[in-house]
């Protein structure tokens, strides 16, 4: 596994990564595909098997961690996984293209140590807390609680933030949206491996 190059993003939930990304992969230029996760969580709503996630049962996914599958995953709760296939990745990069994530900062972490030089590893950081907070609460899909749950951990993934290759601060979402092309522009068009 070594064809093209991975680029992460991570960030608190209401950063604004899964617009940037998105934004992004709208840019042909950049050759970009996005990396679809799997997940052993129940589909919600109008999910689609391998368009929002590939869906797996508890016990696929830790036959799957048994036998190497997985380039990063993690246990969210008890028996509740998130994480990303070697073969998802493959598949991509076979098409010659290069692999966008959206992320949490743990997985995002892993991808970095294992891939040094072909990921950037980008953080998504909020301008405060408070706005992370009047964020989640517009979107309304959750409750006060999941909200409260949601900052809470928010604050913990901020610390990690150094240890990303670039933080861009979403402020202003047109600013962010530049930051990020550029960043992903010379990264695959500048970096070469050895």
């Amino acid at each position: 596994m070594n064809k093209g190059k991975l680029i992460v993003f991570s960030a608190p939930s209401g950063s604004g990564k899964t617009t940037i990304v998105r934004h992004l992969l709208k840019q042909l230029e950049l050759n970009l595909e996005f990396s679809i996760s799997a997940t052993s969580r129940e589909r919600r709503g109008d999910e689609v098997q391998a368009k929002d996630y590939y869906y797996l049962s508890a016990d696929e996914f830790k036959s799957k961690i048994k036998g190497n599958e997985f380039l990063e995953w993690e246990e969210v709760y008890r028996d509740n996984f998130y994480g990303t296939l070697k073969t998802e990745v493959e598949r991509i990069w076979s098409k010659g293209k290069h692999v966008i994530f959206d992320i949490d900062v743990s997985g995002g972490l892993r991808i970095k140590r294992k891939f040094p030089d072909q990921t950037l590893a980008v953080f998504v950081k909020p301008p405060s807390i408070d706005e992370l907070k009047i964020r989640l609460k517009k979107r309304k899909t959750e409750n006060e609680d999941k909200i409260n749950m949601r900052v809470a951990k928010a604050s913990a993934e901020l610390a990690t933030a150094p240890l990303f290759d670039v933080i861009i601060e979403n402020d202003n979402l047109d600013k962010a949206l530049n930051e990020a092309y550029h960043l992903v522009s010379d990264f695959i068009n500048d970096k070469t491996e050895k």
